[in-house]
């Protein structure tokens, strides 16, 4: 009698898509604008003066969301000013939180997958691996990969559930 363990998974076409293993390098830095406002109002005259005397190239190669926690409305040219001051340095500035910036950064690495090496394979999407991983993100990829692939689960090769399976 032959107890050989055969792995199932490693034999099979199957294709484990880990979005960790796309995760964007770099440092992620939220700016936040409320630290150049008086007692919470922006005054132009100050505000243009505290970004001239403010270190940017701490910023050097940083991802960067930027954003507000003071609760008011900022002129629009208040978050442009300070992307000028921003862009020499960083490498990426969005608008919005840490969190809008890891889905803008997922969803640009996402736009570029070749997805040739899906095409008409059975594909489990591996969660839980990294919770910094936006949903939003899992959702973008999936509406890629549905157009290629055989069929999608979520989770582990042991206990992935089903998602979805193209019409034969």
């Amino acid at each position: 009698m032959n107890n050989t363990i055969i792995n199932k998974v490693s034999n099979s076409s199957l294709i484990i898509v880990d979005l960790q293993d796309y995760k964007s390098k770099g440092v992620r830095t939220l700016v936040d604008i409320s630290q150049w406002l008086e007692e919470g109002v922006l005054r132009e005259k100050a505000f243009r003066q505290s970004l001239k005397e403010h270190n940017w190239s701490k910023y050097k190669d940083h991802l960067i969301a930027l954003d507000c926690s003071a609760d008011l409305i900022l002129p629009a040219w208040a978050t442009l000013l300070i992307t000028t001051y921003l862009s020499p340095f960083a490498k990426i500035i969005i608008l919005g939180s840490l969190n809008e910036l890891e889905k803008h950064l997922f969803s640009k690495t996402i736009d570029q997958l070749n997805l040739e090496k899906f095409k008409g394979k059975p594909l489990i999407i591996k969660g839980c691996s990294d919770y910094s991983i936006p949903e939003a993100s899992y959702i973008y990829l999936i509406q890629r990969l549905q157009k290629v692939a055989k069929s999608i689960f979520y989770g582990e090769a042991c206990s992935s559930v089903p998602l979805w399976k193209a019409k034969k």
